[in-house]
């Protein structure tokens, strides 16, 4: 058994626009990888070493050698800044520290293990001898952070097969069951250090996919390589999709969509208008998911049904049963919104948290049953919807507010290109509504703006949901992978002085 499956060793497998690796080339340098991190580096089995590097073909090869020699492999977000970054460094007791030459700078003067530069790689790797891999052997895995949105990240270990060979194979089977069957290109557009667009390109590549790595996103970068490399595969977040139908109508117009089979989306939501103009313009091949890094994907839904049920994200996928729990976590009947739980087949305990004990106990209700913190309901014909994170709730007056149907509102004015929800301290209700904008092209900041916005969200919204003030800003702080950085925006309103 070979780590990759492909019929012709010659074909490219992974390339990010400065360098290629054929299927051939890359199962050799998973090997030398092997030899590197076990012998070379003396990093133990379920050891762990970090990545720290803007999106290139390396990120992907090394995920998959951690898998293959027994590794813990830890992507760092090099946008977090030196502390937060220090802090994953420390808190995940990486020994090895990969890095991009042009991030050397970000690397804490406070990390004591070994750094190693991926610019390195190719001299250092052509003088080892590859690694056999054991397919009996111990995994590797990923441990990736989560987004940090509120509070300190936590590095996030899922459960790992009993061996390289039963983790391949899960990894395969996984990406086929998402539709990420081998029949490639797979375009990358997120970041590396996300889970969802490193695992579901490892998935496909895997099952044979060639894996092209956009370097950063650029929406006409983006379009053009779906049409000249004709890519089947890809994923994206809904900022992305607002970005492209942004583009002038003739750019859009003479794009070709077809060779797109599958364009997965999720991370963050979505607003229906957008959803249903991609559809319009890419026909149905739009395939969104719930998941999360803790537990991977949750439901899938694509394009057909979601028109029936616009909203929804879809049903379970075959290892999870979903269902809604009040606070005295009694399940709910049908239609009834309360905490969503995700009960898996198989495993007790799909994940933990990396050093927190305490925290992973938090989110289970029992084996088998967890919860990453999303309300919601689930339809008579198990169909999930969700509504918001419990930490995103507004409590105004003892009534909860909840932001996502507010900031859905407010993001149809035309003048809106972004926008976060969120409450601040009110010394009469405990909190009120605060909205943060950031403008689309072509406006200004103005009050008469503000009352403008508002006036047109008065005749959707209940007047205690209408945010009692807008600020404007040049841009919003979302990660690369669409999630908004809700704390940021929070934060100078409830911190002391």
């Amino acid at each position: 058994m070979t780590l990759l499956s492909t019929t012709d060793p010659s074909r490219i497998a992974l390339d990010d626009g400065t360098r290629k690796r054929s299927f051939a080339e890359l199962e050799a340098r998973i090997g030398r990888l092997g030899t590197l991190l076990r012998e070379t580096l003396a990093v133990p089995t379920s050891g762990h070493v970090a990545l720290l590097t803007h999106n290139r073909i390396e990120g992907v090869e090394l995920v998959v050698a951690a898998m293959a020699h027994g590794v813990w492999l830890v992507p760092v977000n090099h946008h977090l800044a030196s502390d937060e970054i220090a802090y994953v460094l420390e808190d995940s007791g990486a020994a090895v520290l990969f890095v991009d030459a042009s991030m050397r700078d970000k690397v804490p003067a406070t990390y004591t293990g070994r750094i190693f530069e991926l610019d390195a790689l190719d001299a250092m790797l052509d003088r080892l001898d590859p690694r056999a891999l054991d397919l009996e052997g111990e995994p590797g895995g990923t441990m990736v952070y989560t987004s940090g949105t509120s509070g300190r990240p936590k590095g996030v270990k899922r459960a790992r097969a009993g061996s390289v060979r039963e983790a391949c194979g899960v990894w395969r089977d996984g990406g086929r069951s998402f539709g990420f069957d081998g029949v490639g290109p797979h375009l990358v557009t997120g970041p590396l250090y996300h889970a969802a667009p490193l695992l579901f390109a490892v998935y496909d590549l895997l099952n044979g996919a060639e894996v092209i790595v956009m370097p950063r996103w650029d929406e006409r970068t983006f379009l053009r390589l779906v049409v000249e490399r004709r890519v089947r595969h890809t994923h994206l977040v809904p900022t992305m999709m607002v970005r492209l139908l942004r583009l002038p109508e003739a750019e859009r117009l003479a794009f070709d969509p077809s060779s797109l089979t599958l364009v997965m989306h999720g991370a963050a939501p979505i607003t229906p208008e957008v959803k249903a103009a991609m559809i319009a313009w890419w026909g149905p091949t739009l395939v969104e998911y719930w998941g999360a890094t803790e537990g991977g994907v949750y439901t899938l839904v694509d394009s057909r049904a979601w028109l029936e049920r616009p909203g929804t994200v879809g049903r379970a996928t075959p290892a999870f049963d979903i269902y809604a729990i009040d606070d005295a976590d009694r399940r709910l009947p049908p239609a009834e919104a309360g905490t969503l739980v995700c009960r898996h087949a198989r495993l007790a305990e799909p994940f933990v948290y990396h050093g927190d004990p305490e925290k992973t106990a938090a989110s289970y209700r029992g084996a088998h049953v967890f919860t990453v913190g999303d309300l919601g309901w689930v339809d008579a014909d198990g169909y999930v919807y969700l509504g918001e994170r419990r930490s995103n709730l507004i409590l105004s007056g003892g009534v909860n507010i909840y932001p996502a149907e507010i900031e859905r509102v407010l993001s149809m004015h035309p003048a809106v290109a972004d926008v976060a929800v969120f409450g601040i301290p009110d010394a009469e209700w405990g909190e009120r509504v605060h909205a943060a904008v950031e403008l689309a092209e072509g406006f200004a900041p103005s009050d008469a703006l503000v009352a403008e916005i508002l006036a047109d969200a008065r005749e959707k919204l209940g007047s205690y949901k209408l945010p009692r003030a807008i600020d404007f800003h040049a841009r919003l702080p979302r990660t690369e992978a669409g999630k908004m950085r809700v704390r940021d925006l929070r934060a100078p309103f409830w911190e002391p002085g």
